[in-house]
């Protein structure tokens, strides 16, 4: 594309009105004290028991609810309680120690299923070994809170007739239509520091949304975002610290560098546009979710604007009385490892109708152990909800049974595929923004 000179009086960038709603995952007031992580999923039980109870009553009242603990012999009933997925292949810390460790299968890293998985429910009285058909344990994971329609057996087991369809939360009302093209771009995995990030993509996409690239057209677009938000991954610091390895004088550099040349990069863009950035699995903050936002001493530049925000990951925020909630994709990778999908949409699909966000935490992905809450909890539909750090960009409009509507995506690694994504608030439509410096020659 070929720069213009445009008259700066006759292009205004639009604005929208923007408020965070990342309080319930903000780690302040906690203070570690050597708590379990079963208050968590005590919790979590409670808040959801209640949901289900309500939605018993209309799915089938004339059967009754029971603990585990009073569930009786060929008597059909409705049990409520938390799902545990037995796994043959899952890794254990104890197998290291094994003699017995070169007769344990072969495993793929990326999946640990097995056809010999088992489901148990369980509550505070007790579990209890889910058997039948209807069930498929590849669909689902440790952690959701489930409600089940069935009876026990001569074996023991609890037969599943059916399973309560809770369906997406409640969400609120989208705003009437303005009219008027707003554009929020949504990028991961910038992952600076990398010997494949090309720099030169990195300051085109930077160019593009500050408007100093392109003709008029093109720069009138830039104009109408409002908003850029990097879902994690943004730098790549050397293998050597992230193992704990003690680096030399000349090396240490490569551990500046990376953060110095992204605090340019976001200078850049929070001179021009609100900049939200989430922390993602390679970033330097807590390991943990929910991961707290990125120091601001690590941006010196950036920090000085108040357009720059770093914020926690998940995310969850208002643009326009439009709801947003993103991750920088741990909830959706480990989802991927631990059950089947047909595609990472379908992984996301089914957290909103589990209405938790990270099922498997603190089973196998690492969570702060909470003791009185779980800010994982789903409790309102996001109009938007987006995966950073995928492999290829998808996206799909979900509905729900009661006029839900909400924008899935999942946004690629910008440093593999060059490509970031633009939603249109107007009608929450997306597509990619592709930028290559590659020439076929």
């Amino acid at each position: 594309m070929v720069a213009m000179e445009v008259d700066p009086s006759t292009l205004q960038r639009k604005q929208s009105l923007y408020q965070s709603q990342d309080e319930r995952f903000e780690i302040k007031m906690e203070k570690y004290t050597g708590q379990q992580y079963s208050q968590i999923y005590f919790a979590r039980l409670h808040k959801m028991r209640a949901i289900l109870y309500s939605l018993v009553e209309k799915w089938k009242p004339q059967l009754p609810v029971c603990t585990v603990l009073d569930l009786e012999l060929g008597k059909e009933c409705i049990i409520v309680g938390t799902l545990y997925k037995h796994m043959k292949l899952k890794p254990c810390i104890l197998d290291e120690y094994s003699k017995e460790r070169s007769v344990v299968p072969v495993v793929k890293p990326h999946n640990f299923m097995h056809s010999d998985d088992q489901l148990v429910l369980e509550d505070e009285s007790g579990r209890v070994k889910l058997g039948g058909t209807f069930l498929a344990p590849s669909k689902y994971v440790t952690g959701v809170v489930v409600a089940l329609h069935g009876k026990e057996t001569t074996s023991g087991e609890f037969s599943v007739i059916d399973i309560l369809d809770r369906g997406l939360p409640p969400q609120i009302e989208l705003p009437l239509d303005s009219g008027e093209d707003k554009f929020v771009v949504l990028v991961s995995g910038l992952s600076i520091g990398n010997e494949k990030s090309n720099p030169l993509n990195v300051q085109l996409l930077v160019d593009h949304i500050t408007g100093h690239l392109g003709d008029a057209k093109v720069q009138n677009m830039s104009s109408q975002i409002v908003r850029v938000v990097i879902a994690g991954n943004s730098i790549e610091l050397p293998l050597g610290l992230v193992k704990g390895q003690t680096l030399a004088a000349k090396d240490h550099s490569k551990l500046t560098e990376p953060i110095k040349e992204l605090d340019i990069l976001l200078t850049q863009l929070a001179a021009a546009v609100p900049l939200d950035i989430m922390p993602g699995p390679g970033d330097p903050a807590n390991f943990s979710l929910p991961q707290q936002p990125l120091h601001r001493c690590l941006f010196r530049g950036a920090s000085t604007y108040n357009t720059f925000i770093s914020c926690t990951n998940p995310h969850w925020f208002d643009l326009d009385n439009i709801r947003f909630l993103g991750t920088s994709g741990q909830n959706i990778d480990d989802l991927e490892k631990y059950s089947e999908a047909k595609d990472k949409l379908d992984f996301m699909e089914r957290t909103l109708r589990w209405r938790h966000l990270a099922p498997t935490a603190p089973n196998t992905l690492g969570c702060y152990p909470f003791t009185d809450r779980d800010p994982f909890l789903i409790e309102n539909c996001p109009h938007v909800y987006f995966v950073g750090n995928q492999s290829k960009y998808d996206t799909q409009l979900l509905k729900g049974s009661e006029g839900q509507s909400v924008r899935l995506i999942c946004i690629p690694k910008f440093c593999e595929t060059g490509i970031a994504v633009v939603l249109n608030l107007k009608n929450l439509e997306s597509h990619t923004l592709s930028l290559s410096t590659d020439l076929d020659l």
